[in-house]
């Protein structure tokens, strides 16, 4: 599974909008659609921050693991 992906599925399994996804990151909603769509991938940063935001691993989001812990 991709990361975009994975980040729309975890979304919607917590339940949040792309806009409060986007103000966590201080992203524009249209820089946070990027990510979804896999028009751009996020910058080591920000991937960290949507781990945390998540509560999963990096290894998660990239699909180089299942396991979110």
């Amino acid at each position: 599974m991709k990361l975009a992906e994975r980040l729309k599925e975890l979304r919607q399994k917590k339940g949040v909008t792309q806009t409060q996804v986007a103000d966590y990151l201080g992203l524009k909603l249209r820089a946070y659609q990027y990510y979804e769509s896999g028009e751009h991938r996020p910058e080591y940063e920000k991937l960290m921050a949507l781990a945390d935001f998540f509560e999963v691993t990096t290894d998660y989001l990239l699909g180089r693991s299942d396991r979110t812990d």
